[in-house]
């Protein structure tokens, strides 16, 4: 019977999903998980209360020669010694050489950076302008590299449109007058389709919709430039530092200069008189 009952065909059992409403907690906990949890938790109430028991029963006048040689910080965990082997003082020394040259060639390179990025950032913060735009003057592309070019570029085209629609305004007012004196015609005024002016206008909004995206675009770009050049200085400053300190260091080695002992007694080196 128990063959004939494993050979019929059996409904697969599927797991019970996180409901839709709570998915923000993650997968659904099942009992193998809870058991998990349950038995670490468990664990931990114990030692806890090992600990407690211990602390509970210390003997504050317990005495060993091993807290002599012992040492805490000032958390009150014991420091004890990991077993690394102990280098020589030459090899310090060549390591601090190494950590040196390391320092300078990291020190370069952050200087190189933060004084790029304040040429980009100087170009570039006058009126917002980005470093070589384009900038089309009807059929040409005309290429400049500072923010003076750019309103220089500009004011030549402010100008140029201004004096265009001036002639093309002249001209439109002067067109029926000369008719008037060749032919006698009636003059009349031109009105513009209501659709074209509602085209011209959704033509205007939309224009300034894409200016105000394009200089809160421009300011952002601003802030994030800004906000990198200040993170260069900052890493720069703290690379400078530490060149210093490995250097004092490494003087302090070579018994070139002075110093504090671990009793805070101060000492130089005794120079030979003159």
């Amino acid at each position: 019977m128990s063959s004939m009952r494993n050979a019929v065909q059996r409904r697969n059992h599927k797991e019970r999903a996180q409901p839709a409403q709570r998915e923000k907690w993650g997968i659904l906990e099942k009992h193998k998980d809870y058991s998990l949890r349950a038995k670490d938790y468990n664990e931990k109430k114990k030692r806890l209360k090992i600990l407690r028991g211990k602390a509970a029963e210390r003997n504050p006048d317990e005495f060993s020669y091993g807290m002599l040689s012992s040492k805490t910080n000032r958390y009150g965990r014991k420091i004890q010694d990991r077993g690394n082997p102990t280098l020589s003082h030459d090899a310090v020394k060549l390591l601090k050489t190494q950590d040196a040259g390391y320092l300078k060639t990291l020190i370069q390179q952050t200087r190189r950076k933060r004084q790029r990025m304040e040429q980009e950032y100087l170009l570039s913060h006058d009126k917002n302008v980005p470093l070589f735009e384009e900038v089309r003057d009807n059929q040409h592309v005309k290429f400049v590299a500072s923010g003076e070019e750019q309103h220089l570029v500009d004011d030549a085209q402010s100008k140029q449109d201004t004096s265009s629609s001036t002639e093309q305004s002249t001209l439109q007012w002067l067109a029926p007058c000369s008719n008037a004196n060749n032919q006698p015609e009636s003059l009349h005024i031109e009105r513009k389709d209501p659709r074209q002016l509602a085209r011209q206008q959704e033509e205007g909004m939309l224009a300034l919709k894409e200016e105000k995206a394009a200089r809160k675009l421009r300011k952002r770009r601003g802030e994030i430039r800004q906000s990198r050049l200040s993170a260069l200085r900052a890493r720069e400053r703290d690379l400078l530092a530490a060149e210093q300190q490995l250097g004092h260091q490494r003087a302090r080695m070579g018994s070139s200069i002075g110093g504090v002992n671990q009793e805070g007694v101060k000492w130089k080196i005794r120079e030979r008189k003159r």
